[in-house]
């Protein structure tokens, strides 16, 4: 098993900035990736973007490319979300996943973290 803790979330006013972060521990695989998705109340949780643990790459949704980052910590295990110019439409409970690269299925969800961008 593989456990994710994100941390982070928090009010902040519309074209500020936060970073999220995301804990793993538990099992590794040979090859994974870890994403961030959203869900924002009455809507479905939406991809916002992933980064391949050992190549680093990294690629993001439309809605958010220019203005999020996600980058990786090895050593600590832990995956990073900077969020700039965050925009009203950003608010959503924040949620990372971490799956191995041989599959398409996102196995294991940490427990979300609120961000709530005012106007």
């Amino acid at each position: 098993q593989v456990q994710l803790v994100e941390s982070g979330g928090g009010l902040v006013q519309a074209g500020g900035s936060l970073r999220l972060s995301c804990a793993a521990s538990g099992r590794t695989f040979s090859s994974y990736a870890m994403g961030w998705f959203r869900q924002a109340p009455g809507k479905d949780r939406e991809f916002v973007g992933q980064i391949n643990w050992s190549a680093g790459n990294t690629n993001y949704a439309d809605s958010v490319k220019g203005r999020f980052t996600i980058s990786r910590e090895t050593a600590k295990r832990t995956a990073y979300l900077q969020m700039n110019n965050l925009k009203p439409e950003d608010t959503a409970v924040y949620y990372c996943a971490a799956r191995s690269t041989f599959v398409v299925r996102w196995d294991y969800w940490g427990q979300g973290t609120q961000v709530t961008v005012s106007s």
